[in-house]
């Protein structure tokens, strides 16, 4: 895309005017067209009645086209994709749906988010499972880091090993695992092992085809790099993994009543996992995100575009004396994460650069482990926001004078 169409197309994005934005990987902002579709929709509602036949079918169809459209991004069968809130929302349905006895192993990587970490040990608590934590975060560096993480994965799993739960990309450091690889080492034990991917930093990022990567279960939300309304994500369970996932929420949606009403099974496919009422104007406001980033380019496309970005960023700040990457080698993701140098990393405080460049308009985060900033640029990130980015951080972080006027 030329200068001038990037430009224009930025525009449809409020969020970007008058300031510096690196914080997709928390949340994507939303376009005018996404707010008119949602704006669109409620009203709509109101104009049929909100509890109306004409309403509900209506609701029915954006129900299907939603799924339709995620499927299509996803590479997967629209019957294989839950509409929930969030990936938290998702992930906690695989947790508590299956069917778990007491010593039963669970193994999950040491770059989760809090949320997830928080649900497995409440898991553990209650249902007396055996937790692991397979330390990927060592490989981040190291060469040959497919290999290493494999390794380690087979190390860790155990012959009653149930579940593996990792992200596809860390959200803290933006390195991203071998999946495919992972899902096929995990499949091929004795006792098969399933796989829960925390998706957050995935969709919307990297070209995905879930069929191809053989996965069980895939959480996601649509409000970070695609864009999207917060309060929107989906799950993907495969046919397989489906006939072993009980429903962890129970409502209308994913029940089926004889005529008298009364609940006599479970919606056959994604549905089942889905549980009542939702904000169904935010699905045509996801609908036109996803149409707004293909209209751009396609998935591959996109990521290349991100790739070239987060180099430029990574390369950039090898520049800077007072910064350290946390990845020593050009990032596979659109997550690039610093640490400032120096004599004692203890007192670096990463959450004060951050609040001194919001003030200055310009948007990033603190991680607190690692113990660093992260950066997030999306495909429609200026490289003159990049440089402007890179600029800040040396002025703040070092005193030379001659860095200053730089």
């Amino acid at each position: 895309m030329e200068k001038t169409e990037l430009h224009q197309f930025r525009q449809q994005f409020p969020a970007l005017t008058h300031k510096v934005y690196f914080n997709f990987g928390g949340q994507g902002p939303m376009s005018h067209e996404t707010m008119t579709a949602i704006a669109n929709s409620f009203a709509h509602i109101q104009s049929k009645g909100p509890f109306s036949k004409q309403t509900n079918d209506w609701v029915r169809e954006e129900c299907h086209l939603t799924r339709t459209t995620i499927s299509s991004a996803l590479g997967v069968e629209p019957t294989t994709i839950s509409l929930t809130e969030d990936v938290s929302v998702g992930c906690n349905i695989v947790l508590w749906g299956l069917d778990w006895q007491a010593g039963d192993h669970l193994l999950m990587t040491d770059c989760e988010h809090p949320g997830i970490i928080a649900a497995i040990q409440e898991l553990q608590r209650r249902m007396g499972l055996e937790v692991t934590i397979c330390p990927i975060s060592q490989t981040l560096n190291q060469p040959h880091t497919h290999q290493a993480i494999l390794e380690l994965v087979q190390k860790h799993l155990r012959p009653r090993t149930r579940l593996v739960v990792l992200s596809h990309i860390f959200w803290n450091t933006g390195q991203v695992l071998p999946l495919d690889e992972i899902v096929d080492l995990c499949h091929s034990q004795a006792n098969p092992v399933r796989v829960l991917v925390d998706a957050a930093q995935s969709v919307g990022m990297i070209p995905l085809n879930l069929t191809q990567l053989g996965v069980d279960f895939y959480a996601f939300t649509g409000h970070k790099w695609w864009c999207g309304p917060e309060g929107l994500g989906g799950l993907y369970v495969s046919p397989e993994a489906r006939e072993r996932l009980s429903p962890t929420f129970i409502g209308w949606r994913n029940l089926i009543a004889d005529p008298q009403g009364n609940p006599v099974g479970w919606q056959p496919h994604g549905q089942r996992y889905e549980i009542a009422t939702s904000a169904y104007p935010l699905y045509a406001g996801l609908r036109e995100s996803l149409n707004i980033h293909n209209r751009w380019g396609t998935d591959e496309n996109r990521y290349q575009r991100i790739l070239s970005l987060s180099r430029h960023l990574w390369q950039q700040l090898q520049t800077v004396p007072t910064v350290r990457c946390v990845q020593n080698q050009s990032p596979q993701s659109g997550l690039v994460s610093l640490q400032l140098l120096s004599q004692q990393p203890s007192t670096v405080s990463h959450a004060e650069l951050v609040q001194v460049l919001e003030d200055q308009g310009i948007l990033i985060r603190a991680i607190p482990n690692p113990n660093c900033v992260r950066v997030s640029i999306h495909y429609f990130t200026l490289e003159s926001e990049i440089n402007t980015l890179v600029r800040a951080i040396a002025r703040w972080s070092t005193p030379d004078p001659l860095v200053e006027n730089g």
